[in-house]
């Protein structure tokens, strides 16, 4: 490697590198900060008023969390997260302009030439890194310059304060809800209309009401007895398939889950959780819009592409004395995607 040797001032020739020569450093400009005290005090200000509106920001961040609860309406979420939004953008964006403008124009733009040198760990290289250190602290100013120097550290105090505050929203721990659905012996699979349909518009599905080559959207029946039956919807949809027998290649412990070529499957995907929605008669495979993990339905939905870990779990099912389709029992795995207790915990069969 050529090494580089000053031989004159800045802008001055500085030697040659592998034949060309350096044309050395551009000739340095100065600001109108570095030569006006009046414009350095009025840099400084604003500085320091970036680093108040970012502490306004956090301020009212946590204001508007409490000012504008969630509610049930979609207008209330979305002025609850319009109002902590703000905040959050605010205490951010006041840090981040105030940083730029101190780098700007108070911080020392000269540029520089050090020599490269190999890296060692001895008591003379320790003291000159300290030296160093010593001197970006003098240049930069963060030891003279108080007052940019204390509402730095006050808005970056108290920056944390709203993702401490948004824990509060994650609830208590789950215990067995991630392993429980509403399926169970005899809950017989109705179709999916969408929102949590009214008693007289329960669709039960008989298994001559399925095809080959349908796909239905599913629920449990009791789905309206549930306290929470949005929460619980989320957790038990199902995708109802026929496909020829012949096709499937059933494992000999899962013979019995499905009827004549019928399989349910859990909608959700084992990634991060969205609604597996997309069904393609002709490969039988099932598709996640959102990261396109792709599940193979002839081969108990393993996964064939994409970033899912887990095949989607399977519902086990059979007929009733009247025709209609019914759970054997609830998922034999969590549904959605992979949690740490997963392997650890046993699953209701």
């Amino acid at each position: 490697m050529t090494s580089i040797q000053h031989s004159g001032g800045p802008g001055g020739q500085l030697g040659e590198m592998n034949g060309f020569e350096n044309p050395g450093l551009p000739e340095h400009k100065p600001r109108i900060t570095d030569s006006s005290p009046s414009a350095e005090r009025l840099a400084e200000r604003q500085i320091a008023a970036w680093f108040i509106v970012s502490m306004i920001g956090t301020i009212w961040f946590i204001v508007a969390y409490f000012l504008f609860p969630v509610g049930d309406s979609g207008a209330l979420v979305r002025v609850h997260t319009a109002a902590v939004g703000l905040g959050a953008t605010t205490a951010l964006a006041g840090i981040g302009i105030g940083v730029v403008l101190w780098a700007k124009n108070l911080v020392p733009d000269a540029e520089v030439v050090e020599q490269r040198h190999d890296i060692a760990g001895s008591a003379e290289d320790q003291a000159i890194a300290l030296e160093i250190l010593n001197q970006a602290k003098d240049e930069s100013g963060i030891a003279r310059r108080s007052l940019i120097r204390n509402t730095l550290i006050a808005a970056v105090a108290i920056a944390p304060l709203p993702a401490i505050l948004v824990f509060r929203d994650l609830g208590p721990l789950p215990g067995d809800k991630l392993f429980n659905t509403l399926w169970g012996e005899g809950v017989r699979l109705c179709k999916d209309i969408g929102m949590i349909p009214e008693e007289n518009e329960i669709q039960p599905i008989k298994a001559s009401d399925v095809t080959i080559g349908s796909a239905f959207h599913v629920i449990p029946e009791n789905i309206r007895d549930s306290g929470h039956p949005l929460d619980e919807k989320a957790k038990a949809a199902v995708l109802l398939m026929r496909i020829d027998p012949s096709e499937l290649n059933t494992d000999p412990d899962r013979e019995d889950w499905g009827v004549d070529g019928i399989v349910a499957y859990s909608k959700v995907c084992t990634h991060v959780g969205c609604p597996v929605a997309l069904y393609e008669h002709q490969t039988h495979h099932l598709l996640c819009p959102c990261h396109q993990s792709t599940f193979d339905v002839t081969n108990h939905c393993k996964v064939i592409f994409g970033p899912a870990k887990r095949p989607l779990p399977q519902l086990p099912i059979r007929v009733d004395s009247e025709g209609y389709l019914v759970a054997q029992s609830d998922f034999r795995e969590p549904v959605g995607p992979t949690f740490w207790e997963i392997n650890t915990r046993e699953t209701n069969a």
